[in-house]
Order: structure tokens, then sequence, then C-alpha cells
């Protein structure tokens, strides 16, 4: 097999990879669960839930998301 062929087959498999992960769900929660995320395996957000309590507090609600965001990834 030329290096050629070699290089196509290794893009071929990264692109199925990509792919996979765009199918693969990740849950993540603050610990006491007021903040909930999904995202993929290629880490794009795909929902958000928020407890009532943290949408009067902005500051508290942004450390939550930066929080659990980063747990999640």
């Amino acid at each position: 097999m030329g290096m050629m062929n070699k290089l196509k087959e290794t893009q071929k498999k990264v692109k199925e990879t990509e792919e996979r992960l765009h199918t693969v769900l990740l849950d993540e929660a603050s610990n006491d669960n007021k903040l909930k995320v999904t995202i993929t395996g290629n880490r794009t957000i795909k929902s958000i839930d928020i407890d009532e309590e943290l949408l009067s507090d902005k500051e508290m609600l942004e450390d939550y998301l930066v929080l659990t965001l980063n747990k999640a990834i």
C-alpha cells in the first residue's frame, strides 16, 4: 500500500470517528444538581438545564456554568 493510500485510509478513519463522536452524549451536573449539561463526544453542547433558583443570581449562575461545563469537557 502506497503512502497516499495509507494517508487517505487514515483520513477516512478520522472522519468516521468524528462522526461517531457526534452520537455519543455525555451528561454532567453540578454537585447539587441545580445545573445539568449534555454535550457530545466532540464537545458540542446539546442542552443546558438550569434550576429556577439560579436564575435570580447572575454571578452564581455564571459560576455554576463554568464549573459544570469544565467538568463535562
